[in-house]
């Protein structure tokens, strides 16, 4: 059974519709490596045991690489071109795979919605809350409660059954959160815009992973992120033209953020999160998002130089439980 990580995001259905219909030869000659023929063993399965660990470590760089670009670019100028950059190495791939369209107008218009909250409400109120002072350990660890608050909108939206655990870890990881949040409040000034734009990071993500379940299950996965990807752009760009100075300070620093951004995080944990799911290890993964915010503050303390007390360490501790015992629920 899924874990809430993968029901929420959608993913099991993918799978579901996976089985159903392969149109792409390069998918359909990957499920029959997963047969079993007699003979043959992938070369991949001996080192498929880090791939789990791998994702969470890339997800976790996200937040650190978005508050290194911010030095060079402002946050929706910054935006709009890693995801041109994005669309412009998609669009071939997608061509060579041979990778499925959507076949009506609705899916085109649900697909890109859901882009426009996934991409460009969650990566833009992360990218603006970075830009208005807040650190990226606290932003990842408000994210970091989007399996929670997607198992619960679920019951709300979907339908679906919410249960006492779930119930109990939004509280757990809201308490947890809201001890961090405070302290960095009092000791470091960070403002109510920033913490609320994190937040409306976490409900877009939230929000788009249950609209891209519900209307969304049956695009490609390949296609339907560029289609999402382009959708965010065009949201993005005018916020851009309209409130920001769009200067860029070209260096080679900005560059090594961008090529990082663009193919570890926007195209190599997507791909290798598809990867898990296609070979069975959704649970991995949703078991291991908790040790995102950790690993995330580990890498921005001696590149920022934030720092956590006990009081808000232990605040970050009880969020990330909240996380673990819905993801193992």
């Amino acid at each position: 059974m899924y874990s809430d990580f993968a029901r929420c995001t959608g993913l099991r259905a993918f799978q579901t519709h996976e089985r159903a219909e392969v149109k792409s030869p390069l998918v359909a000659a990957d499920l029959r490596s997963q047969s079993g023929v007699a003979g043959e063993r992938d070369p991949v399965q001996g080192i498929a045991w880090v791939f789990p660990g791998l994702f969470v470590v890339l997800w976790s760089t996200g937040f650190v690489g978005a508050k290194l670009g911010l030095a060079y670019a402002e946050p929706a100028t910054f935006l709009v071109i890693r995801f041109l950059i994005v669309i412009a190495l998609l669009l071939p791939l997608c061509a060579w795979m041979r990778a499925p369209w959507p076949s009506t107008p609705a899916q085109w218009l649900h697909m890109g919605f859901a882009g426009a909250l996934i991409q460009a409400g969650y990566l833009g109120g992360v990218f603006l809350s970075l830009h208005r002072g807040m650190p990226a350990g606290v932003s990842s660890l408000i994210t970091g409660l989007q399996p929670i608050l997607a198992a619960v909108l679920s019951g709300w939206l979907l339908g679906e059954r919410t249960n006492a655990r779930q119930w109990f870890g939004l509280l757990l990881g809201v308490g947890g959160v809201a001890l961090v949040v405070h302290e960095k409040w009092v000791l470091e000034g960070v403002g109510a815009a920033a913490t609320a734009l994190s937040v409306v990071a976490l409900a877009s993500i939230s929000l788009g992973a249950i609209w891209q379940k519900r209307y969304c299950a049956r695009v490609d996965l390949r296609t339907g992120a560029a289609i999402q990807f382009a959708a965010a752009a065009l949201v993005l760009a005018p916020y851009a033209w309209m409130f920001e100075t769009r200067q860029v300070v070209w260096s080679p620093t900005l560059l090594a953020v961008l090529a990082w951004l663009v193919f570890a995080l926007s195209l190599g944990a997507v791909f290798l999160l598809f990867w898990l799911i296609r070979h069975g290890a959704a649970t991995k993964v949703a078991s291991l998002m908790y040790l995102v915010p950790p690993c995330t503050a580990l890498v921005a303390w001696p590149l920022f130089g934030e720092t956590y007390t006990v009081y808000s360490a232990a605040g970050m501790a009880v969020a990330m439980l909240a996380v673990w015992l819905v993801s193992k629920g």
